[in-house]
């Protein structure tokens, strides 16, 4: 049986930005039956650095879109804006700040589509927003007891290092894929229409996918003890502040008594993937 079957039905895709579903799931996702793509932000932050050229963020936003639409086209792909669907929107790099109404957009779309599985990124601490938007998969989908699945993107390691496309703790149920022929080639294609994100998109291997059931994380610390990614880019929150979010959305749920501690717990975070 293929291990990867469980996400081959219909399954939605919780990742935070548009152009993240094509460098981590591309591929698989050309394989499944039915596949729902959720944005959990609008792809615009607040700083003019990202937006600058484009004369608005809201410019900018509309572009990330339109990237995302005509991506998603080339695997016949669908996709779900969450920001469209809360009051206020949902901006790039402040998800953790807004996990209430985000947790309910979608579980509204959770509710409404029905999937088999969930697929998401990691909680790896390189962009708060991916960390947010695995929480908010995770947090979806058990409450009703779907499967979820995760793949890597980014972070840094002990020493500050790059990494990507490789889980920061490895469980021995990971599953790496090669991509190649047809389904390369349609993955390229859509990483050629985030023509704004060709610099973030450098540097990431689209002939590689790994994927795995997602581990119990215990949201309420930081996926790693050393400096992570966002904090050496120097934004403005850090590992704790995103952390205490995710508790502060744990606290108010039915399970708060009983977070989910992980086996990945933070006393056994001193080492990385091979």
């Amino acid at each position: 049986m293929d291990p990867l079957q469980p996400l081959l039905n219909k399954t939605l895709i919780v990742v935070a930005h548009p152009d993240d579903e094509v460098i981590a799931f591309g591929a698989l996702m050309q394989r499944m039956r039915d596949a729902v793509v959720v944005y959990a932000t609008d792809g615009a932050p607040r700083d003019d650095y990202f937006w600058k050229d484009y004369g608005s963020r809201e410019a900018y936003a509309q572009v990330r879109r339109e990237e995302a639409q005509r991506a998603l086209n080339v695997v016949g792909a669908r996709p779900v804006f969450l920001a469209d669907l809360v009051p206020g929107g949902l901006v790039d790099q402040e998800l953790f700040r807004s996990l209430p109404k985000a947790l309910q957009g979608l579980g509204k779309v959770m509710a409404d589509e029905r999937p088999d599985a969930a697929l998401t990124l990691a909680y790896e601490g390189g962009h708060p927003d991916h960390d947010s938007a695995c929480f908010l998969a995770s947090s979806c989908a058990q409450s009703l007891a779907l499967p979820v699945w995760e793949s890597p993107l980014y972070y840094r390691d002990k020493n500050g290092a790059g990494v990507a496309q490789k889980f920061i703790v490895p469980t021995g149920r990971e599953i790496v894929t090669q991509v190649e022929g047809e389904a390369l080639a349609k993955k390229i294609e859509m990483f050629h229409t985030y023509v704004s994100q060709k610099l973030v998109l450098d540097g990431f291997r689209p002939e590689l996918e790994q994927f795995r059931t997602m581990p119990q994380y215990d949201f309420t610390k930081r996926p790693a003890p050393w400096k992570l990614n966002y904090e050496i880019w120097q934004w403005k929150m850090r590992g704790e502040e995103v952390a205490a979010a995710f508790a502060d959305v744990l606290a108010a749920t039915p399970r708060a008594g009983k977070p989910e501690l992980a086996t990945l717990g933070r006393q056994g975070r001193s080492g990385e993937a091979s």
